[in-house]
């Protein structure tokens, strides 16, 4: 068997890594056991990451990186609520596979590198709603689409929280609640704030 690629044995590391972080929490996962998964040395786990906290940043930027939502972009004809429904149903599947890495991101409080991670996420996430809906000239020429959405955004990780860490609401409860508010936001909010 060959040597692997750098590229492609840093990729299989970090998987690894956000395969463990899913299943526990930071603390109770080590670099030795990281090492151990992927198949490799503890000394060329740091080669690629250095510390255990530089490779859990990396295996969340790694995860956020990922566009949550996996719906096409706008297409004409296609109504807002089955692209919505779609959308909301991705992320919360996504959310779902890596529920322990995202609620360690949502606590980001005072931690600077983190909060940035999640903040780049957080615009990404936006960008994709607007693309999927069809909003981008509207949203270049009024700022304020974007902030609306921003705060949805915000709503839905809270919602996000009541789902997965307080078990207040059911993953059917969740998406009923986001596909209608951002379905209203959509259809009726945004429209009204700029008339």
């Amino acid at each position: 068997m060959g040597r692997m690629d750098p590229d492609d044995r840093r990729q299989q590391i970090l998987d690894r890594a956000q395969t463990l972080f899913r299943e526990r929490p930071y603390e109770s996962v080590s670099n030795t056991e990281i090492a151990a998964a992927a198949g490799v040395s503890r000394g060329l786990l740091n080669h690629y990451f250095g510390t255990k906290r530089e490779l859990y940043l990396a295996a969340v930027a790694d995860l956020l990186s990922v566009p949550p939502v996996p719906v096409p972009e706008y297409v004409k004809g296609a109504s807002v609520r089955d692209r919505v429904c779609e959308s909301v149903n991705g992320w919360l599947e996504l959310l779902e596979r890596n529920q322990e890495t995202w609620l360690t991101a949502l606590s980001t409080q005072g931690d600077p590198e983190l909060e940035a991670i999640v903040d780049a996420a957080r615009e990404r996430v936006v960008d994709h709603i607007i693309e999927v809906v069809g909003l981008g000239p509207v949203s270049r020429t009024h700022p304020e689409v974007r902030g609306m959405l921003r705060g949805f955004s915000g709503m839905a990780e809270a919602t996000s929280a009541e789902w997965l860490r307080r078990g207040r609401l059911t993953r059917h409860q969740a998406h009923v609640f986001l596909e209608e508010t951002l379905v209203k936001l959509l259809e009726e909010i945004i429209p009204q704030v700029l008339d």
